[in-house]
């Protein structure tokens, strides 16, 4: 018998249906569709698109003790949230060369502006030289730079000129126009020079008031007891004193009182701090120059923003004064 030679083995047959071949292609194109949708989408969004970089403001205030800069430093971070800007806030404590630090770190961190509340007027030019070296625009607010050196976009203050000459009227009422006057000043601040220099002007108008002293107090409190104490053994006819801030006439205040003397020596600050007002409404203390520091710090910011946008700042942003007197609170 013969053998048989093996069987070969079909090959498997396809036992997809037409149907299911069209289904399958079409869920192939599917995917491949949507995978280069993902593909699409993902360049959208790539790592590489360039994203709008939160501006960050470097902040030197003169200090953080008084409420003229609290309340400015207010005003900075409430226009800066508005725009969307970081502050990095520093206070220098009246010490300029802390200050000049400060501004070597912010050109360090490369920060996109820096305001600048001077503590010397004329010493910071060098700092504001080495800002504009590294093209960080720099502002000051409340102080002007004296300085030959350095450029600054813009100065946002009070108008302490006519501030000055305010002070000198509310002076002329408290004394009636006559008699024996000192200044309590701080001279290596712009503002305070301008402060001075509007109230010798006004006072030029009333021959009986003759300014005796113009003493520094560096616009502390403490400085300000010793230098009244001093004034009143000086000129024991003294009857008027315009203080440059509301700490060198709280201070002043200290002395006269301890010396029995506040019926006979009148006195006028600048701010208008709510420590003073108290102080004036009992009659302590005559009347005040009104400062509007959260507006000087909105104002700020607000010509960082136009900075920014490319449009054209003015160099000087002056912010009204006014007065306030026991009538008037």
């Amino acid at each position: 018998m013969k053998a048989q030679p093996p069987k070969r083995r079909s090959a498997p047959r396809n036992r997809t249906t037409p149907g299911q071949g069209l289904a399958l292609a079409f869920v192939l194109v599917s995917v491949i569709l949507s995978g280069c949708k993902r593909e699409d989408s993902g360049a959208n969004n790539a790592p590489n698109t360039p994203q709008a970089k939160t501006k960050r403001i470097g902040v030197t205030l003169l200090t953080a003790q008084h409420q003229f800069y609290q309340d400015l430093r207010a005003g900075l971070e409430e226009q800066a949230d508005r725009h969307g800007y970081e502050l990095v806030v520093t206070a220098a404590e009246q010490d300029a060369a802390r200050q000049a630090n400060q501004i070597d770190e912010f050109i360090v961190q490369g920060v996109d502006a820096i305001v600048l509340c001077p503590c010397d007027s004329r010493s910071v030019g060098a700092s504001i030289l080495e800002a504009n070296h590294a093209d960080i625009p720099v502002f000051t607010a409340d102080i002007a730079s004296l300085s030959p050196l350095g450029t600054v976009v813009a100065h946002i203050a009070s108008d302490n000129k006519e501030g000055g000459r305010q002070a000198a009227n509310l002076l002329v009422n408290a004394i009636d126009g006559k008699g024996k006057v000192a200044v309590l000043s701080h001279p290596s601040v712009a503002s305070v020079m301008d402060r001075v220099d509007g109230f010798k002007q006004a006072m030029t108008s009333y021959p009986d008031i003759n300014i005796v002293a113009e003493l520094s107090t560096e616009g502390k409190r403490d400085r300000a007891v010793k230098v009244m104490e001093d004034l009143l053994q000086s000129d024991p006819d003294l009857v008027g004193v315009f203080a440059i801030n509301d700490d060198t006439a709280l201070g002043a205040l200290a002395a006269i009182e301890a010396a029995g003397k506040l019926d006979q020596v009148k006195i006028v600050g600048y701010d208008a701090t709510p420590e003073a007002r108290v102080k004036i409404k009992s009659g302590a203390i005559y009347g005040d120059v009104i400062q509007h520091p959260r507006r000087i710090g909105q104002l700020t910011i607000n010509a960082i923003h136009d900075h920014f946008s490319g449009k054209p700042v003015p160099a000087v942003v002056p912010v009204e004064v006014g007065t306030f007197t026991q009538e008037s609170g």
